[in-house]
């Protein structure tokens, strides 16, 4: 019995007889031949069906085969002629002849074409038919860079040190306070989808002194745009014995490796979606006060009295940081104590702005964090002064009322990433089942 042989590795076996497994991808007729192109976890390949080839009672097939039907196919690998090279794919100087074909499922009539190279339908359409759509190269490949994401990510967090740990999405309290939450009816009580894994990295410092956590978060915004979603993946650190210099060192290099390492795996699929290479430059920090005097003086824009960074302020910081240290990235810091969590640690020297920080990539901001509170009663004071019970927070200050070194830490929004590494154009179409306000698999209105 033949043992199957993934399509990449086809290249190495011109002349022999292999067997290959995967999904009619499209199919073209030639009068009495026929192409396939046969795709699996690996590749497309070029299949070459003539029925002189085809022995026995399979000779009927080819007839019969469609885009999506389940195919097991044996032949000869075989070198394409000269001027019928695919300079496109890996594969594309190989075919098969093939000699056997066995149709393992049958796949119905496609509600659309799925062969070209993009997916041209609207957003509506490609979430209803998602399980369908997601089979499609192009879609497929966003979800190759989000995991080359994910493994970068895992590779940075672990190179400073840090321990993963699995923390609960559901919780007695809200993170951050507010009505942006999802309530839980949990055996009776009052619970939480959580809003962030915060509280429980925070309370694994004392324990483990560095940690890493890739989990879900709820969001309940009431809102519908292309940069929402109810439910996201984040990808956190928290560092023990680090003060405001240190994170911000930390942050800027888990950052970089982690989209640098996505860069490197994925570079086929980049030059596909017509991806610039990241400028990996020097990443300039500017306060937010800087930020915004820098604004005024390059752009013309007088934003100066803002408490925050508008989308458009986020788009002419990293237009001037490309063009002036050639970098992708920007960090701003301190923000207005106000505007940000009880947890954020507010600067000795100005307490009215916070040790917090952002990172924009390439127009948007891509992460965020802080320096902690990590003096048990100034946190107590925090959360009381923003109308919050400590009740409701008794783990949680348990792990500072027993020592907590000074410690913080940063957030990124996997979905986020993704999307503006491949500059897509809503936030839905890098995750492979979004959640918002009208869908939850299928519409809701």
């Amino acid at each position: 019995m033949t043992e199957r042989t993934l399509i990449l590795d086809c290249k190495n076996k011109i002349g022999e007889q292999i067997k290959i497994c995967g999904w009619v991808y499209t199919r073209r007729d030639h009068g009495k031949i026929l192409f396939l192109d046969v795709i699996d976890r690996s590749g497309m390949m070029q299949v070459v069906v003539s029925a002189i080839h085809l022995g026995g009672v399979k000779a009927h097939l080819p007839g019969e085969l469609r885009p999506q039907d389940v195919v097991c196919i044996t032949g000869q690998v075989n070198k394409r002629p000269e001027h019928l090279i695919n300079k496109n794919i890996p594969t594309g100087e190989i075919e098969i002849l093939a000699e056997d074909i066995e149709v393992l499922s049958k796949a119905e009539e496609l509600p659309f074409d799925m062969g070209g190279k993009s997916l041209d339908l609207q957003l509506p359409t490609l979430l209803d038919y998602r399980s369908l759509t997601l089979r499609h190269p192009k879609v497929k490949s966003i979800f190759k860079v989000q995991a080359s994401l994910l493994e970068g990510f895992r590779n940075a967090a672990k190179a400073i040190d840090c321990t993963e740990i699995i923390v609960p999405t559901i919780a007695a309290s809200s993170t951050e306070g507010g009505a942006e939450v999802f309530k839980v009816d949990y055996y009776g009580h009052k619970a939480f989808l959580t809003q962030s894994p915060q509280l429980y990295k925070q309370m694994l410092v004392p324990v483990l002194e560095r940690v890493f956590v890739i989990t879900k978060a709820y969001r309940a915004e009431p809102s519908v745009t292309t940069f929402h979603l109810s439910e996201i993946t984040q990808m956190d650190c928290e560092i023990g014995f680090a003060q405001f210099p240190d994170l911000l060192d930390l942050l800027e290099k888990v950052a970089a490796e982690t989209i640098k390492h996505a860069e490197n795996q994925c570079k086929e699929i980049l030059n596909e979606f017509a991806i610039e290479p990241v400028a990996f430059g020097k990443i300039p920090r500017l306060t937010l006060r800087e930020a915004q005097e820098l604004i005024y003086k390059e752009f013309g824009r007088d934003v100066r009295k803002e408490k925050d960074l508008s989308r458009q302020d986020e788009v002419d910081l990293c237009k001037w940081a490309k063009e002036k240290h050639h970098s992708d990235f920007v960090t701003v810091t301190h923000f207005p104590t106000k505007a940000k969590p009880f947890y954020t640690k507010p600067d000795p020297e100005n307490p009215e702005y916070s040790l917090s920080y952002d990172l924009l990539f390439r127009g948007v901001e891509i992460l965020s964090g802080s320096q902690r509170i990590n003096d048990y009663q100034q946190l107590v004071e925090s959360i009381e002064s923003r109308g919050m019970s400590t009740k409701d927070f008794g783990m949680y200050l348990q792990a500072f009322k027993y020592g907590m070194p000074p410690e913080g830490g940063f957030s990124f929004g996997l979905e986020r990433v993704t999307m503006h590494v491949l500059e897509l154009a809503n936030i839905r179409e890098a995750s492979l089942f979004p959640r918002d306000m009208e869908r939850v698999d299928i519409r809701l209105r």
